[in-house]
């Protein structure tokens, strides 16, 4: 039986200045539905081409990529996308921003509204729903990009370092929320970091990778109580499973 997300010898080159670079080779992974998944290596190793092909903003060299059963021959509904810039339309209000995906479908305002309205109760951010981005900090429009990707109501959610350029509180904000929202919505997500402690975290399972050429070396299970908090980070599971993956990729 196959998993939902299948990459099957998943492989990347470039060409450049007349000489190809090898991004990825013959990536091998499954995903089961429902699944948080998060992504980890170093700068270069090729995390974000693995999400870039998955939403179908790149294809790849050789090997297929399956979402659900379907090929994935470029962008889809099915497959939602957070960026690490904000990619909110200035012009629009936060409700707005959040609509748009399901207007594109064609939804009647007044339930497109409610849907709207109870994502924005879900990123907290009630009385800001008339507000524009240039009145937002970013952790705010970050929250407004999240939840405006899940309104689409996508199989899949693809986040790209989405927590990067947020300072060290609200990264941990934005984290717990993000928990909480995967938790009420069960959209199978598949999370890029070069962080391996907001992995750990987020995460049911970590794919860790190596550059030259990017590939995967190891997958582990992260054994943790469902529900988590700041108290988590001190837990002895959470504390090996830290010194495991860095160990792993010094050595490799």
């Amino acid at each position: 039986m196959s998993s939902f997300i299948e990459l099957n010898e998943v492989g990347k080159q470039y060409v450049v200045k007349k000489q190809t670079f090898k991004a990825l080779s013959d990536v091998q992974l499954s995903i089961e539905e429902g699944q948080f998944v998060s992504v980890v290596g170093p700068s270069g190793c090729g995390k974000s081409t693995i999400l870039r092909i998955l939403a179908g903003l790149e294809e790849a060299t050789t090997g297929e990529v399956l979402v659900d059963g379907v090929p994935v021959t470029g962008p889809g509904a099915d497959r939602g996308m957070v960026f690490q810039t904000y990619t909110l339309f200035p012009w629009l209000s936060v409700r707005e921003n959040i609509q748009f995906g399901l207007k594109l479908k064609g939804i009647p305002l007044t339930i497109r509204r409610k849907m709207a309205d109870r994502f924005i109760e879900l990123i907290k951010l009630e009385k800001f729903a008339n507000a524009f981005p240039n009145q937002l900090s970013g952790g705010m429009k970050q929250r407004v990009a999240i939840a405006r990707a899940l309104a689409a109501n996508p199989k899949v959610l693809l986040m790209d370092e989405p927590f990067g350029a947020l300072d060290a509180q609200t990264k941990m904000d934005m984290q717990e929320m993000l928990r909480d929202i995967w938790r009420a919505e069960q959209t199978t997500v598949v999370f890029i970091t070069h962080d391996i402690d907001e992995a750990i975290y987020l995460s049911q399972r970590i794919v860790l990778m190596a550059a030259g050429p990017g590939r995967i070396i190891g997958e582990y299970e992260v054994d943790l109580p469902s529900e988590r908090d700041l108290l988590t980070r001190e837990l002895p599971a959470f504390l090996n499973l830290k010194r495991e993956l860095i160990q792993r990729l010094k050595h490799d």
